[in-house]
């Protein structure tokens, strides 16, 4: 059987976006198909839509988190929200940021951005690892609180 880890960076390299392979990698264990869960995770790569916001391993494992230990209703998102905080300052103190962008040092908003980050080699060498963390991070955190 395969680790979250290994089925996100086994995603990740077959050029699925990195929300997608965070949140794919943990979505068949609380309940999504994983077809349904690259869907859903699908505009989110890049910091939003290939924006350079917030990382898109981000999203994933806070979609990740949601699913895991969100509510149904409307009450109870005290403690959804401190997770989702938990795991944002964990990630960040790791990698100084939250924002793609400054992640990768590169604005792939822009298609001479996303180019040079094509050439420098950036989806190969720094996002994996970022995926890496965002699903060791979001995996730590949805064992102690299970």
């Amino acid at each position: 059987m395969t680790t979250p880890v290994e089925r996100a960076l086994s995603c990740f390299g077959q050029n699925f976006n990195c929300s997608q392979a965070v949140f794919s990698a943990f979505a068949p264990l609380y309940g999504i198909d994983e077809k349904t869960a690259l869907k859903l995770a699908s505009p989110f790569g890049g910091g939003f839509a290939r924006q350079g916001h917030v990382c898109g391993a981000v999203t994933g494992a806070l979609l990740a988190i949601g699913l895991a230990r969100g509510t149904e209703g409307p009450a109870g998102k005290g403690d959804i929200y401190r997770l989702g905080q938990e795991f944002l300052h964990r990630f960040e103190t790791e990698h100084g940021s939250l924002l793609c962008r400054t992640l990768i040092a590169c604005d792939i908003s822009t298609p001479e951005g996303y180019q040079q980050a094509v050439e420098r080699g950036i989806f190969k060498t720094i996002c994996p690892d970022l995926v890496r963390n965002a699903v060791e991070i979001a995996g730590s955190m949805l064992e102690a609180a299970a």
